[in-house]
């Protein structure tokens, strides 16, 4: 399972532990991910999503899952959470 949040895209960083001395060695910063489940308004149902805890707030900031995706681009989501869109996009239509 890769370490990538399925809204925003946010995934491994890497950078330096600092010693010291001042010895420089690689290190990873992993995403603070969490299996949540969200609900949609619209389509009435829960989805599982493996999301980072800065993303969790920022779907409660906008409005809900509907409104972060609606707004989201494309190329930052998982391809759940697209197929997701694409059920909002159509469900808004009908």
């Amino acid at each position: 399972m890769a370490r990538r949040c399925d809204l925003t895209g946010t995934g491994v960083m890497t950078g330096n532990n600092v010693s010291h001395a001042n010895n420089r060695t690689r290190r990873r910063f992993l995403p603070n991910l969490c299996d949540v489940t969200l609900t949609s308004d619209k389509l009435g149902r829960g989805f599982k999503l493996r999301i980072a805890a800065k993303a969790l707030r920022s779907v409660d900031h906008v409005g809900g899952l509907d409104a972060f995706l609606l707004k989201a681009r494309d190329e930052q989501l998982s391809d759940r959470a697209l197929k997701i869109k694409r059920e909002l996009k159509k469900a808004n239509r009908a």
